[in-house]
């Protein structure tokens, strides 16, 4: 089964909802946020068609299977819900709110949340994403140094609508109940900020690409993986070929959020490039940034790190940190980034 990778003529959705701060009260503030493990690994299918069939990806000694239901694994799209469901308790744990569990959202909300639309087919797809969320398990292994350990889990643990005028009627809203392995990640907060524009990217496969740069180029200026590499972490089921067109497209019109893509066809290899404009406008918006105030942190903080590594780097990754766990207020910054350099090398 292969997913649609040709690129259309126009390569962003374009902004449905505009104006959509307006109309949201509860999330107008959420960032969106994404758990990393889900950006790690191909939790979810990239085809459009149900996808019945039992995937395996393997990395090493660790493996992880995703065995759907019969209407198919939780796809890319499906994978929406449980971003806004994400984004909304990483806004209420960051204002120091308490969370369950048990997350209930508003249909509307949702739709204009995730770029999509709002007509009654729109809503339909909503409950045929819940019943894949809902059937999709997970099986993988979990090395702890001689020993390793099998487990089972879902996304989600159940879900219930409510509609207006009965099950014709228009969704009111959706309840969830988050698996225990979703809710440890965001009590955790083991999750990071995805651009907006996340949701106009049009393809599947190009939603993958986008996560896994995300994941591992970060606030990097750059970084490279072999074709291959990032071929195998997609978890696309398109050959190798299909795969490399849909990447010289993503090159050619350049259109990802946050990066540039280049591939080089000697090497096969392909490199991410920062976009740092966005960064430095979430950096800015932000009254209580922390910043360094002591030249000799840096020195302090070079002690606690491998010969070569640029320390200017490590500061960006330490403002991404605190820009993706909510920003809370660091009484001593050259302290705190001491700890975090500290802590960032420890098990290395």
């Amino acid at each position: 089964m292969s997913e649609e990778i040709d690129m259309p003529n126009n390569y962003l959705i374009p902004e449905k909802h505009p104006q959509h701060d307006l109309f949201i009260c509860d999330v107008a503030d959420a960032v969106i946020k994404d758990l990393m493990p889900q950006m790690e690994h191909p939790f979810y299918s990239l085809s459009k068609k149900p996808d019945t069939s039992v995937r395996r990806y393997e990395h090493g000694e660790n493996w992880i299977e995703i065995v759907p239901n019969v209407k198919g694994a939780a796809t890319i799209y499906d994978k929406d819900i449980l971003i806004y469901a994400v984004s909304q308790l990483m806004a209420k744990l960051n204002r120091g709110e308490e969370v369950t569990k048990r997350v209930r959202i508003n249909s509307h909300e949702l739709l204009m949340f995730t770029n999509r639309g709002t007509s009654g087919r729109d809503y339909m797809a909503l409950q045929d994403s819940l019943d894949r969320l809902d059937g999709t398990r997970i099986r993988t292994n979990i090395q702890t140094g001689d020993e390793t350990e099998w487990e089972a889990f879902g996304l989600i643990e159940g879900a219930s609508t409510r509609r207006k005028n009965g099950m014709d009627g228009r969704l009111l809203w959706c309840e969830l109940t988050l698996s225990d392995w979703v809710f440890d990640a965001i009590r955790n907060k083991t999750v990071l900020t995805l651009n907006r524009d996340y949701f106009r990217l049009r393809k599947p496969i190009e939603r993958r690409i986008y996560e896994i740069g995300r994941k591992h180029c970060g606030q990097q200026k750059k970084w490279s993986v072999s074709l291959a590499i990032l071929h195998h972490k997609s978890g696309s089921k398109s050959s190798l070929k299909e795969f490399r067109r849909a990447v010289k497209n993503v090159v050619e019109h350049n259109h990802l959020p946050d990066y540039t893509l280049t591939l080089d066809q000697e090497s096969d290899t392909v490199t991410y490039k920062n976009r740092t404009q966005w960064w430095d406008k979430r950096l800015s918006e932000v009254e209580n940034a922390p910043a360094i105030t002591d030249p000799e942190t840096y020195n302090t903080a070079r002690t606690f790190a491998p010969k070569g590594v640029d320390i200017y780097q490590l500061e960006q990754e330490w403002l991404t940190h605190w820009l993706d766990t909510g920003c809370e207020h660091i009484v001593h910054p050259d302290r705190a980034f001491i700890g975090f350099v500290k802590g960032r090398f420890s098990k290395t």
